[in-house]
């Protein structure tokens, strides 16, 4: 039975899928740069995507898009303290915080957010300590060594296994019970558009050795969607492929989807659900 423990919460993963609702408040992710960095208009979509039935809302202060310039610690913060404040008390569902600094993920958790995106993809950056330390969840992403695509040099899908491992024995090490540990394949991250297909109908490989967490998948609005097609489309014309990769990914063993758009989103995923549990019962 597989589940995903957070601060004051818990998620049972066996039993459905979870949506979370992407809020970034960055002037440059790939999407939707701009669009929410004022805390009003972060506020009135957290409270939209709740009503639209996310189970989560998480909030990226820094992009982590493929040419992204990083900013500083001092930077993020300035961008995310303000909408986690004023999101205070106004959702009643979870908070995750997308970040790949330690320092970042704990203020965060100080603040009221109950679960770490890390996108570190390093054992060693301080996450998993900070996660033992404040009771927080934490997704663990595999950035295939960066946050960038490598073009796919190397095998991406063995490498990211053995990561996975190294998270669980570092987790076990220092007394992180392991289902507070979601794992994230990061898709579109340090791979090949080919090596992310390879990855998302490969799930099943980890859900078999790790069968108590939670797979999380988000390929929500990605180019892996374009490499499908003839043509190019720009993000946010990518529901229907992102839906579809999506659909399939549950079917694989995914139960926490990481999305854009949070009705079609609840609406497939329930639907998906319906069809696994009707599967597994003829």
């Amino acid at each position: 039975m597989s589940k995903f423990i957070y601060k004051d919460g818990e998620w049972d993963t066996s039993s459905r899928t979870y949506v979370m609702g992407i809020l970034n408040i960055t002037p440059d992710s790939f999407s939707d740069g701009g669009m929410y960095t004022d805390p009003a208009a972060a506020l009135d979509r957290a409270v939209m995507m709740e009503q639209q039935g996310a189970d989560c809302i998480d909030i990226g202060a820094q992009s982590t898009r493929p040419g992204h310039v990083p900013i500083t610690p001092e930077e993020e913060w300035e961008r995310l303290c303000p909408v986690l404040e004023i999101l205070c008390g106004k959702i009643s569902v979870p908070i995750s915080v997308d970040t790949y600094l330690p320092e970042i993920a704990r203020r965060s958790v100080e603040y009221g957010a109950s679960i770490i995106n890390d996108v570190s993809g390093d054992v060693e950056s301080g996450m998993l300590e900070v996660a033992a330390s404040t009771g927080a969840g934490i997704i663990s992403m595999y950035s295939g060594g960066g946050a960038d695509d490598d073009g796919g040099k190397r095998n991406s899908f063995i490498c990211m296994l053995d990561y996975f491992r190294r998270i669980m024995t570092a987790a076990q090490c220092m007394g992180l019970a392991t289902r507070r540990i979601a794992l994230d394949p990061g898709i579109g991250f340090g791979k090949s558009r080919q090596d992310d297909l390879e990855t998302l109908v490969q799930l099943e490989k980890i859900t078999d050795e790790w069968c108590e967490n939670a797979v999380l998948v988000g390929g929500s609005r990605k180019r892996v969607i374009d490499s499908c097609l003839a043509f190019d489309t720009c993000p946010d014309e990518r529901m229907s492929g992102t839906i579809a990769l999506h659909t399939v990914s549950q079917f694989f063993g995914a139960r926490i989807l990481r999305v854009h758009d949070v009705t079609e989103a609840v609406q497939a995923a329930r639907v998906t659900d319906a069809l696994i549990l009707t599967k597994n019962n003829v």
